[in-house]
């Protein structure tokens, strides 16, 4: 069998071979919870990882007018949070799902409503041109994933996410558009946590889960909020 080390990847093949090894499947699809999942897409420009987001419009019910991942709650035809996760992509920014080469997903997280919410995430072409619904989406735009590891341009406030844990913000200006965006509160734990995952980089500002073991913080957590219910 051939081996190689991590130096010696490209930057797109190290992240497949680490987060692949990070999926945990339908571990969790059993817990009677109501389920929700999001796709966190990523692509490489210039060399360096970029992820995908999206403003939510500012008509919408919930949410209105934040960042976020494509994503919704599952419908009763959806087969599994993968399935979820893609049909929501492809309804608000027109991504299709075989333009996604899916990696893993990720533990779920009990947000604000209740919903478990499952992160799942894939590559997807660099060029890929979205066709935001405006019905949903007033703007797309892509981050440097490294972005939420560094203290510049971060802060944190004590609150609740679904998660135990301070709320972190990102503030960042989209050289694109010149449009200014606050990435915070669910969506920035998810970015961090597939940032530290796909990049194998500890963040510049605390964080409540190991760095060897990122994904055992949030298992404990989901477990220790579905025994309470």
């Amino acid at each position: 069998m051939l081996t190689y080390s991590l130096e010696t990847m490209s930057t797109k093949a190290q992240a497949i071979a680490t987060l692949r090894q990070m999926n945990i499947g339908d571990k969790f699809a059993h817990l009677p919870m109501p389920k929700a999942a999001v796709l966190i897409p990523l692509f490489v420009r210039e060399e360096k990882l970029h992820t995908l987001m999206t403003l939510r419009s500012t008509e919408l019910r919930t949410s209105a007018g934040e960042v976020c991942f494509p994503g919704g709650k599952r419908d009763l035809s959806d087969r599994d949070d993968v399935e979820t996760a893609l049909r929501e992509a492809q309804e608000e920014i027109g991504l299709q799902p075989d333009q996604v080469e899916v990696l893993c997903q990720l533990t779920p997280i009990i947000n604000k409503s209740g919903l478990m919410v499952t992160p799942v995430v894939g590559f997807i072409d660099e060029d890929f041109s979205p066709s935001p619904n405006p019905a949903e989406v007033s703007a797309v735009f892509t981050v440097p994933l490294d972005l939420f590891t560094q203290e510049k341009n971060h802060s944190q406030v004590q609150g609740i996410t679904g998660l135990s844990v301070p709320i972190h913000s990102f503030n960042y200006m989209d050289p694109d558009s010149d449009s200014q965006y606050q990435i915070w509160g669910l969506t920035a734990v998810l970015a961090i946590l597939v940032a530290v995952c796909a990049l194998q980089k500890k963040t510049e500002f605390e964080v409540t889960f190991e760095f060897d073991n990122p994904l055992h913080f949030f298992e404990q957590n989901l477990l220790r909020r579905v025994s309470k219910l």
